[in-house]
């Protein structure tokens, strides 16, 4: 037995960060989804998710699995309760269904059928990530809450002598990070620094805040909380209550505040958000699923997409949601909507071709290339965008 955990039919909600991968792929905290539900339940976790993008993920094997709605967050409770669940039976609140075991694979959950469910058991509306904004809002509680849940009953390597610490309990460093001449400040926030992870003279690194594996804070980077650096991230100038999801640089100075950004993307010297309106107003997101702007509360800088990049000095407006694989320059302040494969101030389309080419280029500089599974789900967005 396995978990699966599928696509809602609101999963356009999460745009531009879902337009190439499913929903448990997400970062918040210090783990992907379905790393987080690896870790509480101990069983292998499959996705499920829209035809084009199947091809992303391993087959769902045949046998009696319990599906789980990806985008719910879970308690201890709710976990406990999905685990118990026998066969053909399912939770459902008045969105839908929550969770349920069945062997069958072929049903439509992402219109939430549970008709193929015999015993189904109406519980509380339980908690979804509907918006994309909603990880840098929620991400203060889901490092603390991973933190516990990732370093529980285990001992931390020790820190260099060299660095200047407060609250040492609440760090936790993994084996091989390297930490010399920081000053790390626990006293609001845990702070983990994941394996292999490098964090250079002069950084100043304010919980909570998570390191991910393989990832760099440059020389006098300021890093606030609730920030997390997913694996392979470079991290430079000010940054604060941002989730970069991996892969992603933002390795100079510049600003970068109360945002989201998605794999493989890079940020040219200079370049910097702005996270509060001058007026001190609401700020609006555009919400591409409805075609609407929706207030999202007094602070929100950025949502970008896997493998878009600006060019130096490049000015990015309150409330800016950038798209998949652009690529930006030219511009002053640079609109607050620039489209999936945008090339320049977002005015042009990126060439197919070209934006696979520097993806690829990208990730040979991180050891990686881009798989044929990818260009393909690619190749099917543009194709769609036409």
């Amino acid at each position: 037995m396995a978990i699966v955990l599928f696509d809602n039919r609101e999963r356009e909600g999460l745009y531009p960060l879902t337009v190439n991968k499913a929903v448990a792929d997400l970062r918040m905290g210090i783990l992907r989804i379905k790393e987080w539900w690896l870790r509480k339940t101990n069983l292998r976790p499959y996705v499920a998710t829209t035809h084009p993008l199947q091809i992303l993920y391993s087959p769902i094997p045949e046998g009696e699995h319990i599906w789980i709605d990806a985008s719910i967050i879970a308690d201890d409770a709710l976990v406990q309760r999905i685990l118990k669940l026998k066969s053909g039976q399912c939770l459902v609140d008045a969105f839908g269904l929550v969770a349920g075991k069945t062997d069958q694979r072929n049903w439509d959950y992402a219109s939430h059928d549970i008709g193929n469910f015999s015993n189904q058991q109406k519980i509380d509306a339980v908690t979804r990530l509907q918006y994309p904004w909603q990880i840098f809002q929620w991400n203060d509680q889901a490092i603390r809450e991973d933190f516990q849940l990732i370093t529980h009953r285990r001992k931390s390597q020790p820190l260099s002598s060299t660095n200047r610490i407060q609250q040492y309990s609440s760090i936790f460093l993994e084996e091989g990070a390297r930490v010399e001449y920081a000053m790390l400040n626990a006293t609001q926030g845990p702070i983990y620094i994941g394996k292999n992870a490098v964090i250079q003279e002069g950084a100043m690194i304010f919980g909570p805040v998570a390191i991910g594996t393989h990832a760099m804070v440059k020389m006098g980077a300021t890093v606030y909380g609730a920030t997390t650096l997913g694996p392979w991230c470079v991290a430079g100038g000010e940054i604060k209550n941002v989730i970069m999801m991996g892969y992603s640089n933002k390795g100079h100075h510049g600003y970068l505040g109360d945002s989201v950004v998605g794999e493989w993307c890079n940020f040219g010297a200079g370049t910097s958000n702005s996270n509060v309106k001058n007026t001190a107003e609401t700020v609006t997101l555009w919400h591409q699923a409805t075609q609407t702007w929706h207030l999202v509360g007094q602070k929100c800088g950025l949502i970008m997409g896997d493998y878009s990049r600006t060019a130096i000095n490049s000015s990015i407006n309150t409330g800016s949601v950038i798209g998949i694989s652009s690529n930006l320059f030219g511009a002053g302040l640079l609109p607050r909507v620039i489209p999936d494969f945008s090339w320049g101030d977002g005015s042009e389309r990126y060439r197919l071709d070209k934006a696979i080419e520097a993806i690829g280029n990208w990730k040979k500089m991180k050891g990686q290339e881009i798989s044929s599974a990818e260009i393909a789900v690619l190749q099917h967005i543009f194709e769609q965008q036409a």
